[in-house]
């Protein structure tokens, strides 16, 4: 029935070069990486805005998938089906070398920079199935602890080949990893974990349960299990040498918020064979490393979250007019998309940051900023998408513009790795017990002094940090400390590494006061400053 011309509609948000039109990740690459590594990036970027792309993405996150506890002869099998999209997106992330192969490159050659905004690039076509992807990561630093594991492991899981069926390791291409560690009766409390492993010759049987075991279909696992010397890290394989199933029973798949593509389930060990990772009774310790890499993974993605509202926001608003004009002419949207701009420019340099720091060894950085970054970047994706969902109206809170599992994906990465509080906290542990981590992140920051009396007295107060810190109601306070430490940090990157218009608008409304309570409150730009810190965000074709 033709009763109207279709008319003031945006066109589909494909065919973008998420790499070139970002000149945050531009310029990290050219400051800290390999400039040879823009190249490849590029590719990535085109790849992950490529309607196929977008095509696999939607279908996996719609066709979740299903656990098969038993196969046709009522053999126990505990297997999980995915949909050929998730296998074809997770092809083209092992493809671009975005699991631990950065860990086998010589430190200080950008690998891990490179690796970080490859995941960040990545993490903008799908998310969900980024979970395995960053566990298979972060498994290496760990692994490293059991010299004769990692010659085992490490080649496999630094593979750019997706072996996805389950078999001996040994006779396997490229391996992914996950991580078994929180329990019923403890969640984030591991102490509380009652997993318990007893000696059986050269390894352990592990007996217990895991109450979240995300991408069960992993190769292998790091799992926390008592020994009589206390909480300890075991190597457990899926599949065990000689070809037989290691116990590990799937009890059910979560159902989600979010995370669709990717399974997460319910794991029950019962004799189940491990082998030990790093010195026993400090298995915490050991996972430790991997939960640090998890964590800068969570800083990236939450960044890359960001990205991609606000990208399919611009977008919208350069395409759609109201009221007789375009919407990125209106100035109220301007102050909305350049409030939002700033603060995705802040979570993605603060992470790419980060990521430099483990290229080179600055683990003093990298200990203490990845956990303010966890806490602070993370805690801003939610409402920074709903904001975008909301500069489309009705259309952005459909499916098929994407924002919808945007949305639903938000919140995930401030709850993985340990939750608001439990990062705060790791915080406040580090600055009373680690010296040498707050030294270094004040080093950093006194990088950025002189650019104005605002951002000076907010370094001053994190000079205080530690006093702070010791203080009766350190965890009271926690929060408010962290998030000091959080939004300074961010500035003086900005004051270092982006333009005046993206350090000032920045410093002036999260430390000068010149913002509201809500997204579209800056006071102290123009509408052409607006307007320009918009065409910043997302380069105009």
């Amino acid at each position: 029935m033709a009763t109207h011309e279709v008319t003031n509609q945006v066109p589909d948000f494909v065919g973008h070069d998420l790499f070139a039109t970002d000149p945050v990740l531009v310029d990290a690459i050219q400051r800290w990486g390999d400039a040879r590594d823009a190249d490849d990036l590029g590719g990535l970027g085109r790849l992950a805005n490529a309607e196929p792309t977008q095509a696999h993405a939607d279908r996996a996150d719609r066709h979740t998938p299903i656990l098969r506890t038993h196969d046709r002869t009522g053999r126990r099998i505990d297997e999980v089906d995915y949909d050929p999209s998730y296998h074809w997106l997770m092809a083209r992330a092992i493809g671009h070398g975005l699991t631990a192969e950065a860990w086998t490159r010589p430190t200080g050659s950008g690998a891990h920079l490179r690796r970080a905004v490859g995941f960040h690039l990545w993490s903008q076509a799908e998310a969900g199935h980024l979970c395995p992807i960053s566990m298979t990561y972060a498994a290496a630093p760990a692994l490293r602890s059991n010299p004769t594991l990692a010659a085992e492991v490490l080649p496999r899981i630094a593979s750019r080949h997706y072996d996805s069926p389950l078999a001996p390791l040994a006779t396997k291409s490229g391996a992914t990893m996950g991580m078994g560690m929180t329990e019923k009766q403890g969640g984030s409390d591991v102490r509380a974990n009652t997993t318990v492993a007893v000696p059986d010759g050269d390894v352990h049987r592990l007996t217990g349960h895991k109450w979240f075991c995300s991408a069960p279909m992993s190769d292998a696992f790091l799992v926390l299990a008592n020994t009589e010397s206390g909480s300890s890290c075991f190597f457990v394989p899926r599949v065990l040498p000689d070809g037989r199933r290691n116990p590990f029973a799937v009890q059910r798949l979560k159902d989600k918020l979010g995370n669709r593509s990717n399974a997460s389930s319910e794991v029950e060990f019962e004799g189940t064979v491990g082998t030990l990772v790093g010195e026993e009774g400090r298995g915490i310790r050991t996972i430790i490393d991997m939960v640090a890499s998890t964590r800068l993974d969570c800083v990236v993605g939450s960044a890359a979250g960001m990205r991609a509202a606000l990208t399919r926001a611009i977008w919208h608003a350069r395409h759609r007019s109201a009221f007789g004009a375009r919407l990125v002419d209106q100035p109220l949207m301007q102050n909305v998309l350049a409030d939002l701009a700033l603060e995705s420019e802040a979570a993605t340099l603060l992470g790419l940051r980060l990521a430099a720091a483990v290229d080179h060894g600055d683990t003093d950085v990298s200990r203490l900023g990845v956990a303010v970054g966890k806490f602070w970047v993370c805690k801003r994706t939610p409402p920074v998408v709903a904001e975008a969902l909301e500069c489309l109206g009705g259309a952005g809170y459909v499916e098929e513009n994407g924002l919808a599992r945007l949305y639903r994906e938000a919140p995930l990465n401030s709850i993985w790795e340990g939750s608001g509080n439990v990062n705060a906290l790791d915080v406040v542990r580090a600055l009373t017990r680690q010296p040498a981590a707050l030294a270094a992140l004040g080093k950093e920051l006194a990088l950025a002094r002189g650019h104005s009396t605002t951002l000076d007295a907010a370094i001053d107060r994190v000079e205080s940090a530690h006093a702070e810190a010791l203080g009766a109601d350190a965890q009271l306070r926690a929060r408010r400390l962290v998030e000091h430490l959080a939004i300074t940090l961010q500035a003086a990157l900005l004051v270092q590494h982006s333009p005046a218009i993206v350090a000032d608008a920045f410093v002036a409304s999260r430390l000068g006061g010149e913002h509201g309570h809500t997204f579209g409150t800056l006071s102290g730009v123009s509408a052409a400053h607006a307007g320009a810190l918009v065409d910043r965000a997302f380069l105009p074709a």
